[in-house]
């Protein structure tokens, strides 16, 4: 004989799936954020928030050569993270506010595990 147990809904209280769209938009943002190289540009050009960063002189502050910059801005130029703007000869980087947003907002959606009180008599 087959025991049928109750079933116990897991779903935490209040919370609502991620749209596909969302959780699309959000991997992306992380992909491009996988990269420590990245992170610390993407921590360059946002410290500036008042006014944009030259390529010409992240090399050197960075200590990358200018391909490997040229390579990490394009893949955070793409995930919507910075924009560029030509100067004559000179790229200059800002940091987007929705590409930080994008962050933040997902970043503050999270529940603090320290501030749980589950029942446990309802966890799974």
């Amino acid at each position: 004989m087959v025991q049928r147990l109750p079933i116990i809904d897991c779903t935490p209280q209040g919370a609502a799936a991620l749209a596909d769209e969302e959780a699309v938009r959000v991997a992306a943002t992380f992909k491009a954020l996988s990269d420590p190289v990245r992170v610390k540009l993407l921590h360059h050009i946002s410290a500036n928030c008042c006014s944009s960063v030259c390529a010409c002189h992240m090399p050197d502050s960075l200590g990358i050569s200018q391909p490997t910059l040229s390579y990490h801005l394009a893949r955070l130029v793409k995930a919507g993270l910075i924009s560029r703007e030509m100067r004559h000869k000179w790229a200059h980087y800002h940091a987007t506010p929705q590409g930080l947003a994008t962050v933040r907002t997902f970043l503050a959606g999270l529940p603090d595990s320290d501030n749980c009180s589950a029942d446990p008599s309802t966890t799974c």
